[in-house]
């Protein structure tokens, strides 16, 4: 998987100056375009498009300085449509605009080309299991928040400290389905997944998904725990999940879980993401400074090319 993402990093450099097609590297890297920027961003630490910018304009930094074209040439060289649009994105990356950076010699920014590598520590090995579920439902309370890379999201926590306690623990009691409790999903991510873009958030549980048609001889059951009130679902097609656990210090041993995952599983196991929401289930000590916790991802199996 690394060398094909290598590939895919040389395909980005022949093309700095033309259309990059994140659909022709994802059949560079024999993987989805969707698992491409999943996998790109979690290993970088930026989004693919992010990366791409930074090369270019890092390129055509050093276009600027040598003094060799005209601003404006340089500017239509790497996809901007004016001098204008390439000086707000110049200034923004380099601190400077490009004709201060030619007049004055001005120190500009370098993104560096990547290339992924993998190490092998072997001193630790992942928990993980690979099922196939059924269709499912996430039930619960529904926000749309933006996406912090790192450190506490203020946005989820305002708002699941702003939630009914009652209405909290009701919740609680539909859930009937793996994973079991409240649960964290997150959903309809932009495919960009850079900082400060939205998503959907619930804090919910999984319930049973609605039956397809009718029972001639339904099975009496005991009546459902009453539905608080604001909950909304989303329905989950059938399909596979990458289950992964975890018991450490919080948060640190689940965000290094996520990082784990990332750039220890899927680029040894023969799985690629798929769209799907996202669901984590955590437990803590009474102190809060420990946590069990489960991670559960949309999954398919590589192709075989």
């Amino acid at each position: 998987m690394l060398d094909r993402l290598n590939q895919a990093m040389d395909r980005i450099e022949r093309n700095l100056r033309d259309t990059v097609d994140v659909a022709d590297l994802a059949r560079t890297a024999c993987t989805s375009e969707y698992h491409l920027r999943r996998m790109f961003s979690a290993l970088a630490g930026m989004p693919l498009s992010e990366y791409i910018r930074r090369r270019r304009l890092t390129v055509a930094g050093a276009e600027v300085l040598s003094g060799d074209a005209t601003l404006l040439e340089i500017a239509i060289r790497y996809g901007y449509g004016s001098g204008e649009a390439f000086a707000r994105a110049f200034r923004t990356m380099h601190g400077v605009g490009p004709g201060e950076a030619r007049r004055t010699g001005a120190a500009l920014v370098s993104q560096p080309r990547l290339a992924f590598r993998l190490t092998v520590e072997g001193n630790s090995s992942m928990h993980y299991r690979v099922v196939d579920r059924p269709a499912f439902t996430v039930t619960g309370f529904k926000t749309r928040i933006p996406l912090i890379h790192s450190g506490p999201n203020q946005a989820i926590i305002d708002f699941v400290r702003g939630l009914d306690k009652s209405a909290k623990e009701r919740l609680e009691k539909l859930s009937d389905q793996e994973p079991r409790d409240i649960v964290a999903v997150c959903d309809d991510l932009d495919p960009s997944r850079a900082e400060g873009t939205e998503l959907d958030y619930y804090h919910a549980v999984i319930t049973s998904a609605p039956a397809s048609a009718p029972v001639s001889a339904p099975v009496p059951t005991p009546a459902p725990a009453p539905v608080p009130e604001g909950i909304t679902s989303l329905p989950v097609p059938p399909g596979t999940w990458a289950v992964f656990t975890t018991s450490g210090p919080a948060p640190q041993a689940i965000q290094e879980l996520w990082r784990d995952v990332y750039t220890e599983w899927f680029p040894s196991n023969p799985y690629r993401t798929r769209p799907g929401p996202e669901i984590l289930r955590t437990r803590l000590s009474d102190d809060g400074t420990e946590a069990d916790a489960e991670l559960w991802l949309p999954v398919e199996r590589e192709s075989t090319r």
